[in-house]
């Protein structure tokens, strides 16, 4: 499966030594410009082919959180790549749930 991650340069670092390929962002500019081209909605220069696009797009959640209207206008879409949300490297942001309490709330039991 291939991944991408937009983030934080020390952590998009991290990834690529993992084999991942990314994007190290500090504004909202830069992190659009990354996802357009990650997800086609860019230049018809720079976006990548369908074809080549990544199957899941890692993004922290302080860049989802800049990006947030274009992220849920693309989850909306249901098309690939599948967008996940890591804590950025200050941790988890408030008001954010983590992916346990997520499932607790879903299911109704703690596990």
């Amino acid at each position: 499966m291939d991944y991408f991650v937009i983030g934080e340069r020390e952590l998009v670092l991290g990834f690529m030594l993992a084999g991942v390929k990314g994007a190290a962002v500090t504004n909202r500019q830069d992190a659009l410009d990354a996802f357009n081209m990650v997800t086609g909605r860019g230049s018809a220069s720079s976006a990548l082919v369908h074809e080549n696009r990544p199957k899941v797009l890692i993004l922290t959640e302080d860049v989802s959180d800049m990006l947030s209207d274009e992220v849920l206008d693309w989850q909306m879409k249901g098309e690939a790549p599948l967008i996940v949300e890591i804590p950025g490297l200050g941790g988890r942001l408030q008001g954010k749930k983590s992916l346990t309490d997520a499932i607790r709330e879903a299911v109704g039991i703690q596990i």
